[in-house]
């Protein structure tokens, strides 16, 4: 699953990352978001970018493309 399928309200946990630049991912490991860690999608853009994820107790906008970068598996509520 990808962070662009995901629908407001949506909780997910990352599992990895896509193969892609190390210093991006270094980026997204600096901003918290490190394999294990559940997040929750709580607002989109009217055009559906970017979007914003609550996930460590803060608010993280994302445009689609960068949270692609992100392998997560949904979680069932």
């Amino acid at each position: 699953m990808q962070l662009s399928e995901m629908a407001v309200g949506e909780t997910a946990r990352i599992r990895g990352f896509t193969d892609g630049s190390r210093a991006y991912r270094a980026k997204l490991l600096a901003m918290g978001l490190t394999p294990g860690t559940p997040f929750t999608v709580t607002r989109m853009a009217p055009m559906g970018d970017p979007v914003e994820v609550r996930v460590r107790g803060f608010a993280l906008s994302l445009r689609r493309k960068e949270g692609n970068a992100l392998l997560i598996d949904s979680e069932q509520r």
